[in-house]
Order: structure tokens, then C-alpha cells, then sequence
């Protein structure tokens, strides 16, 4: 079974698209044949404006439209769209959303912060590790931080946090903001002992792999607070020619870095693993869950 998930967040557009096999057990065994990702950067447009620019709106056009091309040269069966934090907040959304779906037949869901944040964990990453610690997910986009905690296989809270990336470079996280999601994540995670994160998003992605761990090794707090501290002292464009990278990633990842350095500390925890799965997984996992119960 060929299937593709599309996500829209407020930093780039991602295309995933994944194989469904199952292992001797009738286990499903997810594998990914291609993932494309676009820095549309809605985020800018619509954290200081309220809307997606004209030009932007072109961009997001062309890409759903070469994405529907991809999905044809790949004989996608299958697809799910879901759009996040910036599309949420743009006041010309649902028009944006009505001419793609007129001109691609791509329709694309907008989801809520706590439905991001399940999406998110159906890739039931936390299941497959160990009953001795609690494992908090940190998933951080352009708009917004996706929080959700586990304790011995149990859901025990699940929170979206207006605090992202692109807000930070934009200057419009107030205190406040921060304080919330402090006393909330303390709030929730007390008497919770062992806390280890798992995090999520392409920032940290790129912090893993400049980090040269294996896979399936934690990052420690300190090795993310080194990141944050060399970064940091450096300009954008240093940042982009000492560490290989777009400007799209160099210019987020230290606000990211502050992100989940803050989330990790709030709930006391010192490692963070980094197994490479984001939102479009979560949504290639939920629409093979809602085929599966169909086919029932």
C-alpha cells in the first residue's frame, strides 16, 4: 500500500510519501520512499500580517501542484493534507484552501494544536521504549510547540504552546506566554520522575546529525545548550557558511534550540532522542489507521 502525507507548516511544506508492508506478524512496517520539503515560510507572512501574501499564495499553489504531480509519478493510492499553526491564524485561508483544492483536488485539513500534538504521537515512538522512565514529546514548528507526556504507555497530558520558531525571529512571544507554558509543563510532569524527551522537527533533526551521535542515542541537555551558545555568537550569515546551512535553517535554529532546551528543563529532563519523525509520519500512520478500520 503506497500512501503520502502533506504538511504545511508555518516554516516549509513537506510531501511524504511512504510504503505499508507488514512483517511475518501482520505487523504494518512503514517505509519511506521520498520526502520533499519546500521553505514556503507562511509564518512570516502571517505572524506580522494575518494573512498570506499574494506571493506566498502563488508559491503554495505551485508547490501543492508539483506535489500532485510527484504523488501521480509515484501511484500514490492514498493521501492526507493537514495544515498547522499559520494557515490556523491566516484570515485568508479558507480561500487559499478552496483554489487548491480547484486546482490540485488536494484537500487539506486545518488541525488544532492538540490534534497536532496526537498526530504527532501515532508514531508511537514512546511505545517502544522502556517502562522505567516518562517520556515527554517536544514537537517545534515556525508557529507553535506541540507538547505531549507518557508514563508507563499512559497519556498524561497533551498541550500546544503558541511559541515557535518564526514567532521568536518576529518578536512576538510575549512573558507571559512563556510563563504559562512553564507552569504548565511543571504542573503536569510533578511527581513524574526518569523524564526523558523525544524530540521532533527539522531543527532538531539538524542538531542530531551535526551532533554525529548514532541512531538511536540520545543529546543530552548540555550538548543542546553547547549548540545554543556557538550559534548564538555567531551572525546569520556566519551561521549558514561555518555549519553548511540554508538560510531558512540557520536563521530558526537557535530560537528552536531555546525552545526545547526550556521545555527539556521545565520538566526536568537531561536526554532527548531524535528519531526522525515529524507530523507527515504521524499522518501517514493515522490514514493508514482509517483504512485499515474501513477495510473492517
Amino acid at each position: 500500500m503506497r500512501l503520502a502525507a502533506i504538511d504545511i507548516g508555518s516554516n516549509a511544506a513537506r510531501l511524504l510519501i511512504s510504503d505499508v508492508l507488514h512483517d511475518e506478524k501482520g505487523k504494518p512496517v512503514f517505509s519511506k520512499i521520498n520526502l520533499v520539503r519546500v521553505p514556503l515560510r507562511l509564518g512570516m507572512d502571517v505572524f506580522a500580517e494575518g494573512k498570506i501574501s499574494p506571493h506566498r499564495t502563488g508559491m503554495i499553489l505551485q508547490t501543492m501542484k508539483a506535489y500532485k504531480h510527484l504523488m501521480n509519478a509515484y501511484d500514490v493510492k492514498h493521501m492526507k493534507a493537514c495544515a498547522t499553526s499559520a494557515m490556523r491564524d491566516a484570515s485568508n485561508a479558507p480561500d487559499i484552501l478552496r483554489k487548491i483544492k480547484m486546482e490540485t483536488g488536494i484537500d487539506i485539513e486545518v488541525i488544532g494544536g492538540s490534534d497536532e500534538a496526537a498526530m504527532i504521537y501515532e508514531n508511537h515512538i514512546a511505545e517502544n521504549m522502556d517502562t522505567d522512565h516518562n517520556y515527554l514529546y517536544i514537537d517545534v514548528g515556525g508557529g507553535s510547540t506541540e507538547t505531549t507526556c507518557f508514563s508507563k504507555g499512559k497519556l498524561v497530558f497533551k498541550q500546544s504552546f503558541n511559541i515557535g520558531t518564526i514567532r521568536l525571529l518576529k518578536g512576538m512571544i510575549a512573558e507571559y506566554q512563556w510563563d504559562v507554558m512553564k507552569d504548565t509543563i511543571k504542573r503536569n510532569v510533578k511527581g513524574l520522575s526518569n523524564m526523558v524527551a523525544i524530540g521532533s522537527g527539522g531543527n532538531i533533526n539538524k542538531v542530531f546529525s551535526m551532533s554525529k551521535k548514532k541512531d538511536g542515542k540520545p543529546l543530552s541537555l548540555e550538548i543542546l545548550r553547547d549548540y545554543y551558545k556557538e550559534f548564538s555568537n555567531f551572525s546569520l550569515q556566519e551561521r549558514m557558511l561555518q555549519y553548511n546551512l540554508r538560510e531558512d535553517r540557520a536563521d530558526v535554529i537557535v530560537p528552536a534550540l531555546q525552545i526545547y532546551i526550556n521545555v527539556m528543563r521545565w520538566a526536568d529532563a537531561e536526554l532527548i532522542y531524535v528519531p526522525k519523525i515529524g507530523l507527515a509520519d504521524g499522518l501517514i500512520h493515522h490514514l493508514y489507521e482509517q483504512l485499515s478500520n474501513t477495510e473492517k
